[in-house]
């Protein structure tokens, strides 16, 4: 799906309707950029609260749900 989108004054950006519920975009996420040779990838960032679930309940540290959190990214980027 192409799409033509225009940059306003202060670099900000309107993606269309149909792309913001094909990819379950609301108000207030986060998105990320990611520039290639052929241009730019967007696509949704992740929270704490993707996660969920999958973290480990009480009796944790925080540093130690940071590296259980780093090692559920690792796995989807593999």
């Amino acid at each position: 799906m192409t799409m033509t989108v225009k940059v306003l004054p202060k670099g900000q950006i309107t993606l269309p309707r149909k792309l913001r519920a094909d990819m379950r975009i609301n108000e207030g996420d986060t998105l990320v950029l990611e520039r290639t040779e052929a241009g730019v990838i967007i696509r949704r960032g992740k929270t704490i609260f993707d996660y969920l679930g999958v973290l480990p309940g009480k009796g944790m540290t925080i540093e130690q749900i940071r590296e259980r959190a780093g090692a559920e990214v690792a796995k989807e980027r593999a």
